[in-house]
């Protein structure tokens, strides 16, 4: 969870205010000037008071009677969600993943600018990716801080996340992305979002095997 102006805030919530921000993308694209909590709901399969009440954490937005204007609340939850600015990123892993993530235009759109790629294959170090050097991972800690580097992406085997993870909190980095496929410790003042593709087939596998067994928690 989140602390914003003295109130927690769940998970969910934000997630849910990502969803809220591509929607309005999509709207501002279309032409729409002001858009309801009822179609904004109607978008995700969400209810209108769930639309009213994750916004609610943030201030007020919109006029009863008259909806929200779809730019100014598409531009007030980029500025929630930290994404009116520019962060420093680097990537660690230069793989199958670390290529794609590397290629992924929206990172730059949304504002995370990968500065650095690190990898430990000496074939690849000292290469360019998109016009980024990769830096030899023994290297890490010394050239997060000279960049200051405010997110790292791991996109490393399992057997090396946590000595990588370590490092790379060592340095001072407390926003962390990973795709190893591992349970990872961080300190507390650390946030880490791990990305595991593996369980998420498992869950697709589980409703094809389960289809009568759906349920909502």
């Amino acid at each position: 969870m989140v602390r914003i102006t003295g109130k927690r805030i769940s998970e969910s919530t934000i997630n849910r205010l990502s969803i809220y921000y591509r929607i309005l993308e999509s709207l501002e694209r279309e032409g729409y000037q002001t858009v309801s909590s009822k179609d904004l709901a109607q978008r995700e399969k969400l209810t209108p008071a769930q639309v009213r009440k994750d916004l609610s954490f943030f201030g007020q937005f919109g006029t009863r009677g008259l909806g929200y204007p779809v730019s100014e609340l598409r531009r007030q939850i980029a500025e929630i969600l930290g994404i009116n600015k520019r962060w420093n990123v680097a990537l660690v892993g230069i793989g199958n993943v670390g290529s794609a993530l590397v290629s992924y235009k929206e990172f730059a759109k949304q504002g995370f600018q990968i500065k650095l790629i690190f990898d430990n294959d000496q074939r690849k170090i000292g290469s360019f990716h998109k016009g980024i050097e990769v830096h030899d991972v023994k290297n890490l800690k010394s050239l997060l801080n000279k960049n200051n580097i405010e997110i790292v992406i791991l996109a490393v085997p399992a057997s090396v996340a946590q000595l990588i993870i370590d490092e790379v909190v060592s340095a001072g980095v407390s926003a962390i992305l990973s795709f190893a496929p591992a349970n990872l410790r961080v300190p507390s003042n650390v946030t880490l979002r791990s990305v595991n593709m593996a369980m998420e087939l498992e869950h697709l596998s589980f409703h094809l095997t389960n289809e009568n067994l759906y349920y909502t928690a």
